[in-house]
């Protein structure tokens, strides 16, 4: 699961690798500690407390906003009324907020309106839908954009210098490259952009205080350890601290497996061989399937012999629940929370 390598071509390679363990993974996308309203490090801690968002014209949802991103500062004149969403979950975060994206990526994909069901009825006219990896340029610069979300995508900058000639483009923030930015970063920006930043920060805090409720009302999780991991056609493999489907169970208590954090390298995940599916075993395993059958973990006689796994404290999430950890939205991660934390209680027992 790990992916590195120096040429183009595998630099492509490895971006459609990246794509196809993010849209069926366990959890939100990687998640960064950089601030989305300020030029200055900061983390996402403060991002919900409203720290980040310095500048004034943000702060008090004034036109011109401004949105510092990878690239530089970002200005907004005006308030949009033609929203395209490119980025993983950007769409989503745009509704939340009260917008109507013209335009969006349907990166997973859930077909319909690209959003996912914690977002069904949200909105009044279906979008266009834009391709991922490789968005049609001609076909955005057609629907006449005044403002371009691409909060967490690839943070290539000729791909950002193309959309920016079509509209104001917010891209990743510093540090979000490879689909890194956070939840909480991703609302924030886009309620910044939107001129909105009072209710992203509400949306964040809100999101929050779920996590609080879930882990007060699951004091079991506390120091209890968990892997969080799944299986592709490369092999079985598991994330590590930092990465988005940790940090959602992290946040609630638990302690990402210290055998995989000692292998731990440049990458969202490591590699697991069948050989050494010992390494999976924790308080608590979470797996998925990564473009396979969840029947090729629950019939595999190695996995079913991982100590966790054969004392009944494992867990394989179904699609939705999956797709909910993999959009990574403050819509679908609040979904998460109400639908997936009973499952980890009940598999915790």
């Amino acid at each position: 699961m790990n992916d590195s390598a120096p040429s183009a071509s595998s630099r492509r390679r490895r971006r459609t690798r990246t794509v196809a363990l993010l849209s069926a993974g366990v959890a939100t996308l990687l998640v960064t500690a950089t601030a989305c309203g300020s030029d200055d490090d900061s983390s996402d801690k403060d991002a919900g407390s409203g720290s980040g968002t310095k500048d004034s014209a943000a702060s008090s949802g004034a036109f011109p906003a401004k949105v510092a991103t990878k690239f530089g500062t970002v200005t907004v004149d005006k308030k949009p009324k033609r929203v395209v969403a490119l980025g993983w979950g950007d769409a989503e975060a745009a509704l939340a907020l009260g917008a109507q994206p013209v335009g969006a990526s349907d990166w997973l994909p859930f077909g319909g309106d690209g959003v996912g069901p914690w977002a069904k009825g949200m909105y009044d006219k279906k979008p266009e839908l834009i391709g991922t990896l490789e968005p049609e340029f001609e076909k955005i610069a057609a629907l006449k954009p005044d403002l371009i979300l691409d909060t967490k995508s690839s943070g290539d900058k000729t791909r950002y210098e193309t959309l920016s000639k079509i509209a104001p483009t917010v891209d990743v923030p510093k540090g979000g490259d490879a689909y890194l930015t956070s939840w909480k970063q991703q609302t924030l920006m886009i309620s910044q952009a939107l001129g909105v930043p009072e209710k992203g920060e509400k949306l964040i805090s809100d999101t929050n205080a779920k996590f609080a409720a879930a882990a007060k009302a699951h004091p079991e999780f506390k120091d209890k350890t968990i892997t969080v991991g799944a299986l592709s056609s490369e092999g079985y493999g598991a994330y590590i601290n930092g990465d988005g489907r940790v940090d959602f169970a992290t946040t609630l208590g638990f302690k990402n497996n210290p055998k995989v954090e000692a292998k731990k390298g440049d990458s969202f995940s490591i590699r697991v061989s069948k050989e050494n599916l010992d390494l999976l075993d924790s308080d608590l395993t979470v797996m998925a399937g990564i473009g396979v059958p969840n029947s090729k973990i629950t019939n595999d006689p190695l996995y079913k012999a991982v100590p966790s796994v054969k004392a009944g404290h494992s867990l394989i999430l179904d699609e939705t629940s999956s797709k909910a950890f993999a959009t990574g939205s403050v819509l679908s991660i609040q979904y998460a929370i109400d639908h997936v934390v009973p499952e980890f209680a009940k598999a915790l027992k």
